[in-house]
């Protein structure tokens, strides 16, 4: 069989999540579904939604933070957008794949339409879609030329929604995601809203890949060793190196978790920072030591004009935020704030300086220099990443980052968000304990069960 057979393979066996697979899909569940609450009031999320309106009227779906529903589509184009605009989002970093945004707001839309869902079948199927964007990153040797985020987020999400909604041929379905690709790093090197709004086409895009399969149509089933497919134009690596581990490596559990809106390239000086607490006026200059991705993606210059997207991105800005708050809040990513001359100064005194790691795509090890105003000097070592599997926030620094995303988003409709989000995602409407036992779970018996007996919606 070939890797995408059995990548496909993969979609369609019965699986039983170990526990600590579970336990990972669950927290990275509450986490995404908190982020995407806060972007709910982000900027760009007016225009995002009245944009949405204007493609047809439906209640399919939820949109995460507010209480309006759209069609199914149109919710995870929202939701999309909203998961990722703050650069909140959970990222796989070996894969450099943000796995779970364009997943979870696609599956998230096709459980709502459903009616809702077993609570195993959906973690199963967010823990498969997860795997498959990440592993497409993990199988690539190039560096970023196409957002992968996006463009393997697609094929994650479209194949997750399948599997939940029982769509076959998966080839089909995996073709037409695969044909809806699209989204490249020229929105992240300007630092433009256009990076969110490509997550948010990813997720609309899984969407109508399945519901096109379910209308008849068909797409190329080559679509990811083909002499035109995914390995040959959007990436380069071997399918293979990813797909002889699957079932035995579950992706989801090496996701990180973000404790700062801002861009994952930033978090280890970030942390760093945060864990040394300098008086900013003791600090003559900071020396950040850090692989080629991480000097590309957030080592920008600060600007007199910078965007909310754009500072998100630069890091000499955000040390200087760090340095002078004690955390990112978005809030402060305002013109007067980014044009204050004292925070430019603070941000001026951080030098990025590449090392020599020879890969392209890491995020790690880092080494921050600190010089201090009486001659001191402090260096750490930065071998991982905080939020990392290997690094992972304390309850209080995930209790802290879910303060605030709840704050962010005001008042949330539906409490279970940030109360109980495998229940929020799973049981979109308040139902009886009699009548949720006969809610739709997984249709297709080809796709079999999980043997787990999962627990009934409340």
């Amino acid at each position: 069989m070939s890797a995408t057979g059995d990548l496909l393979a993969f979609v369609r066996a019965d699986h039983k999540l170990p526990v600590e697979v579970r336990d990972a899909a669950l927290h990275l569940l509450g986490d995404t579904l908190a982020v995407g609450a806060a972007g709910s009031t982000a900027p760009g999320a007016d225009g995002v939604l009245k944009a949405a309106r204007g493609w047809g009227a439906g209640e399919d779906a939820r949109l995460l933070g507010s209480a309006e529903r759209l069609p199914a589509a149109s919710a995870a184009f929202v939701n999309g957008f909203r998961i990722h605009c703050l650069e909140w989002d959970a990222v796989h970093e070996p894969a450099v794949v943000h796995a779970l945004s364009v997943v979870t707001a696609a599956l998230g839309a096709s459980i709502d339409r459903m009616g809702g869902c077993d609570r195993d079948d959906a973690l199963e199927a967010l823990a498969i879609g997860v795997d498959i964007a990440a592993g497409l990153g993990i199988a690539a040797t190039s560096p970023l030329t196409f957002f992968r985020p996006a463009t393997a987020g697609c094929i994650g999400a479209a194949l997750a929604v399948a599997r939940i909604e029982g769509v076959e041929p998966l080839e089909d379905v995996l073709g037409l995601a695969y044909s809806s690709l699209a989204g490249t790093m020229q929105a992240h090197v300007e630092g433009s809203i256009a990076l969110p709004l490509q997550i948010a086409n990813a997720a609309r895009a899984a969407i109508a890949a399945v519901d096109l399969v379910k209308a008849g149509l068909t797409g190329p089933h080559d679509a990811l060793e083909g002499p035109f497919g995914y390995f040959a134009l959007f990436d380069q690596g071997d399918l293979a190196a990813y797909t002889r581990d699957l079932g035995r490596i579950w992706r989801i559990a090496g996701i990180s978790v973000k404790p700062y809106p801002s861009g994952r390239a930033s978090h280890a000086v970030l942390g760093t920072l945060a864990e040394l607490a300098l008086d900013p006026a003791s600090v003559d200059a900071i020396e950040a030591h850090v692989p080629p991705l991480i000097a590309r993606l957030v080592g920008r210059p600060v600007t007199d004009a910078m965007t909310p997207a754009y500072a998100r991105l630069c890091l000499p800005m955000l040390a200087a935020l760090m340095l002078t708050d004690g955390r990112i809040d978005p809030r402060r990513f305002s013109a007067e704030t980014l044009a204050d001359p004292a925070l430019q100064a603070l941000a001026d005194k951080l030098v990025i300086t590449v090392d020599g790691n020879p890969d392209f795509n890491a995020l790690f090890p880092q080494r921050l220099i600190v010089r201090l105003s009486d001659g001191s000097v402090i260096e750490r070592a930065i071998p991982h990443t905080l939020g990392s599997p290997d690094a992972p926030l304390s309850p209080d620094a995930t209790a802290a980052k879910r303060a605030l995303a709840r704050e962010l988003a005001g008042n949330v409709p539906d409490p279970r968000l940030f109360g109980e989000p495998l229940v929020y995602f799973t049981n979109p409407t308040r139902l009886s304990r009699a009548k949720s036992r006969d809610v739709r779970a997984r249709p297709s018996t080809s796709l079999g069960t999980n043997g787990i007996g999962g627990d009934p919606l409340p």
